[in-house]
């Protein structure tokens, strides 16, 4: 009995460094990336710019993804890490020394590069370390590091803005994913038997089992990329100024939405954890669109945390059982190649419908209002993809891991 606990346990010392790591590489990312469009902001940039300088990591982000899936399956998936998270370090001392748009621009584009490696291959290593039994709930708790992260970064990246400026915060941000590289060296991690030679092929960069769930990740990520990229520059001008908190609300019932969903995935199947979190999602949008003051956005947090902080790791996980496990660098950077895309797309068509209603009513607050219920859409389209191909994902996923 103790043997066979031992063996479906998701507790071993790779999934446990790597938790560590996520957490400490997180902490970094939501630390600054509330800062980046406030900062583009204060730089002058009108709200389409602003979406263009927030999304154009996503550029870099998919221009890696060809060499990058081939590698994560060939090469240590632990030192490719360690060089991603050193990249992002370099693109925050970039921003720490950026004085105009076209400077936030390129360091934005150096961070896509890391961007495109580190969590994609942070995702890999943790469910090569998981039994597939556990995968559901393993990807849930590893997540946490991110809920975690997210409860306190923004919060505290947007008041040290305050208090020491945008510059020395970013650079404070770079010493912070320092850190984060440091501790990768600590990941436990089997030593990988090479096959044949490194080869870039469309197979080893994109699993086409996942297509599906990633096409489906690509709209979920377009509509929550745009609370990072506009939420603390709405809550401003709805004169809500401790807007951080809502990033607080969101990672505290993450804590409780994270697990929940992995155990609903593990033990009735992942579609009765996507279906009711993507509708929790769409209401959440629906709630900052109406939100004017701090309770409201709290609220809106909240529910967003049972939305896509539930559905996000059910569809990772989901894009990680439909491959077998010697592809699943490629199934994570299949993944990963959807959100990219949401991330691509989201700010830039939300910075544009803002400037346009503003244009339209005079109003920024109306502009704001209205892109945000525009995003209900993409979460629609996303449930429909999910609802016409559930049969044929849930037997794809069953059969990869039997």
């Amino acid at each position: 009995m103790s043997a066979e606990s031992k063996k479906v346990t998701m507790w071993n010392p790779t999934f446990i460094s790597i938790f560590i790591v996520n957490f400490a590489m997180n902490m970094g990312q939501f630390m600054m990336n509330t800062l980046v469009p406030k900062y583009a902001n204060y730089l002058g940039a009108t709200a389409a710019v602003v979406g263009t300088v927030t999304s154009m990591f996503a550029i870099t982000a998919l221009a890696i993804r060809p060499l990058a899936g081939p590698a994560f399956d060939y090469f240590s998936k632990k030192r490719l890490l360690s060089c991603a998270i050193g990249i992002i370090a370099l693109a925050f001392v970039g921003y720490s020394q950026a004085t105009t748009i076209p400077m936030m621009m390129a360091c934005r584009l150096l961070h896509g590069i890391g961007i495109g490696c580190t969590a994609p291959l942070a995702l890999a290593i943790a469910s090569d370390s998981l039994p597939d039994e556990k995968m559901g709930s393993g990807i849930g708790i590893f997540s946490l590091a991110q809920a975690v992260s997210s409860a306190i970064g923004p919060s505290i990246g947007l008041n040290l803005s305050k208090s020491i400026g945008y510059n020395t915060t970013f650079a404070l941000g770079a010493a912070v994913m320092c850190f984060s590289l440091v501790l990768s060296f600590f990941i436990k991690e089997k030593p990988k038997a090479k096959e044949g030679k490194f080869a870039i092929r469309l197979d080893k960069i994109v699993a086409k089992e996942a297509i599906i769930p990633a096409c489906i990740m690509v709209f979920l990520a377009m509509a929550y990329s745009c609370i990072n990229s506009f939420i603390a520059i709405y809550g401003g001008e709805c004169g809500v100024d401790q807007i951080g908190l809502y990033f607080t609300a969101y990672a505290i019932c993450l804590l409780l939405s994270r697990p929940l969903s992995g155990t609903i995935s593990d033990k009735y199947g992942l579609d009765k954890a996507i279906i009711p979190a993507c509708i929790m999602f769409a209401t959440s949008f629906f709630m900052i669109s109406i939100s004017k003051s701090l309770p409201m956005f709290l609220v809106s947090g909240a529910i967003s945390a049972f939305g896509y902080g539930a559905c996000q790791p059910a569809m990772q996980a989901l894009c990680m059982k439909c491959v077998s496990k010697e592809r699943r660098g490629a199934g994570a950077n299949t993944n990963y190649m959807g959100v990219d895309l949401g991330n691509l797309i989201g700010p830039t068509l939300a910075g544009t419908i803002t400037e346009r209603v503003q244009a339209t009513t005079g109003s920024t607050v109306a502009g704001y209002s209205t892109m945000y219920r525009c995003m209900i859409i993409p979460i629609a389209i996303g449930v429909i993809i999910f609802l016409i191909n559930r049969k044929n994902l849930l037997q794809l996923s069953s059969v990869k891991n039997k």
